[in-house]
Order: C-alpha cells, then structure tokens, then sequence
C-alpha cells in the first residue's frame, strides 16, 4: 500500500511559539519552515509514500515546499489543525476516492524514510492507526486506509483521544525519528541528537552564532 500523507502547516510567523525560550522571535519562522522542508523531504523519499499533500495558507512555506514536491492544499476551512486535516483528506479522496491517507506532523526534522515507511507499512493492516509522539501524549501520525475517513483528533492528549475514536495505537519500537516531533527547546535537542535533516541543521546552527 502506498500513502498520501497530509502534513499541516500554519503560518511561520504564528508557528512553534513554545521555542521562545530557545529561539529569538526572528528564527521561530525560519526554524519552523526547516522542520518542514526536512519532513517532506523525507517524507517523499519514503518507499510507501505516493505523494505528499501540505494544506497551509504561508506562501512562503508553499512555495518552498512545492519546490521539493509537495501538492499544496489551501487551509479554506480556516477553522484549525483537525478541520485543515479533514479538509486536505477530503481533497485528496475527491481525486483518488481510494486513496490510503495518513496525517503526518510537520515537525519531524529528524524523519528517516526508512522508519516511516515500517510505521505506514503496520498501520496498512487497519482501518485507522497512530502512532504516539515521544512524550506519550501526542500524536505524530494519524492513517486511515482505503474506505475510512481519517477522522483527526490533533491537539492536547491526542493519543487519547485517537485510542478513544477506534484508532488502533502502532507499538513499535526503534521508529524514534517518526516519534520525535519539536515544540520546544528540550525537544529540538532531542531531534538533533537524532540527527536532524539538512535544512534544520543549518538554521539551528544559527542559535549558536546568532546567540539566540
């Protein structure tokens, strides 16, 4: 089974408020589009990704992550993370009504293609899967295969909230890069003791020179 993945992305200069103890006002944005590039990025390196589908209204994030590949869906709902989600599953099963979806967190700088293809391959044997993020109370990757609507449930205690929908939590192991999502400073060190994509590399390189 091949996926079409629907990564959301909100406006740079609203997105990853909580690294503001880690990062100046100035490079939250820049980090924020890195962490994405180096998602879609690997996303679209994966074996069992078709394609990858970015709904966000940021031009800039759109017109760089187009550069890489990406279809970019506008967020027209405007009505937050799960409505956004919703509408970009809807996009895509309006072209491919058979189409396998998965929701994919914009914040995984560190995603290895090889990782996420083994999640996407277990949750192939279910209607609808997760996998929980490093923390244990998020989620970082929400699937629905052919025939069931995705049906997101982002947000606070999402793992919760997807077990609670019928989702069927992933447990695997040794898939740490699909886990390891970034909202603060704590978690970009982390990511980047992971081994962090190319992009987010070369901005949090600027944290050191820039003092930020």
């Amino acid at each position: 089974m091949q996926w079409t993945l629907v990564v959301p992305l909100k406006p740079l200069a609203r997105a990853k408020s909580r690294l503001s103890d880690t990062a100046a006002d100035a490079l939250r944005p820049e980090l924020a589009l890195a962490f994405a590039q180096d998602t879609v990025a690997a996303a679209l390196a994966c074996s069992a990704v078709k394609d990858v589908a970015v709904v966000t209204d940021d031009v800039r994030a759109g017109r760089e992550l187009a550069l890489l590949g990406a279809h970019i869906v506008a967020d027209e709902p405007r009505g937050g993370l799960n409505a956004a989600l919703a509408h970009a599953a809807a996009a895509v099963r309006a072209a491919r009504p058979e189409a396998a979806v998965a929701a994919l967190n914009a914040d995984l700088p560190a995603l290895r293609p090889l990782e996420l293809a083994r999640v996407l391959d277990a949750a192939a044997e279910f209607p609808r899967a997760f996998l929980a993020d490093t923390a244990g109370t998020g989620t970082t990757l929400l699937t629905a295969a052919p025939g069931n609507a995705l049906r997101p449930e982002f947000g606070e205690d999402s793992r919760a909230r997807h077990r609670a929908c019928g989702a069927r939590e992933l447990p695997l192991h040794d898939v740490d890069s699909v886990r390891q999502d970034v909202d603060t400073g704590a978690d970009l060190r982390a990511a980047l003791a992971l081994g962090v994509g190319p992009r987010t590399a070369q901005v949090a390189a600027r944290l050191l020179t820039e003092g930020a």
